[in-house]
């Protein structure tokens, strides 16, 4: 199971990251997409699941829901935009991966055996921060997670 993660588009979506993203089984969209154009596009690769972000705010966005379990490969997903607001114990739930985006910071980290996993900004060039998206595998009960750069444009 080959699941595509992807973040802050912000309303840019590059050819490169659709490219990128082909060949998943399903995408995640942590948040900050910008326009329906964007979920249109992913869409066309593969199922998506998608949360709103702070900045989703026209009326296209307003049905998207702030958070979404969704079951991939026999693990769990939990996937809200903003990690501080994260209102429930994950390891109670029984969620294996959280996703989630808003800082534009890459970062994978394991706790209580949960995978937390940010995978950056797609979009527009913030600070010194990448612009990248995410890939998570899940094979045979194992699960692997990583970044792929999208280069600085």
């Amino acid at each position: 199971m080959v699941i595509g993660v992807i973040s802050d588009t912000h309303g840019r979506m590059t050819e490169k990251a659709l490219e990128l993203l082909k060949g998943s089984d399903i995408i995640v969209h942590a948040g900050d997409i910008g326009r329906q154009d964007i979920l249109d596009a992913l869409k066309e690769i593969a199922p998506v699941y998608a949360v709103r972000g702070n900045n989703d705010r026209d009326a296209w966005a307003r049905s998207l829901p702030l958070t979404q379990a969704v079951e991939a490969g026999g693990k769990l997903i939990y996937v809200i935009h903003d990690i501080s607001m994260m209102d429930l114990d994950a390891k109670a739930a029984g969620i294996d991966i959280v996703i989630y985006g808003h800082s534009h910071k890459p970062k994978k980290e394991e706790k209580n055996g949960i995978l937390y996993f940010n995978p950056g900004s797609a979009g527009p060039k913030r600070f010194n921060l990448p612009i990248c998206l995410g890939r998570i595998e899940i094979k045979y009960g194992s699960i692997d997670a990583g970044w792929i750069d999208l280069g600085d444009k």
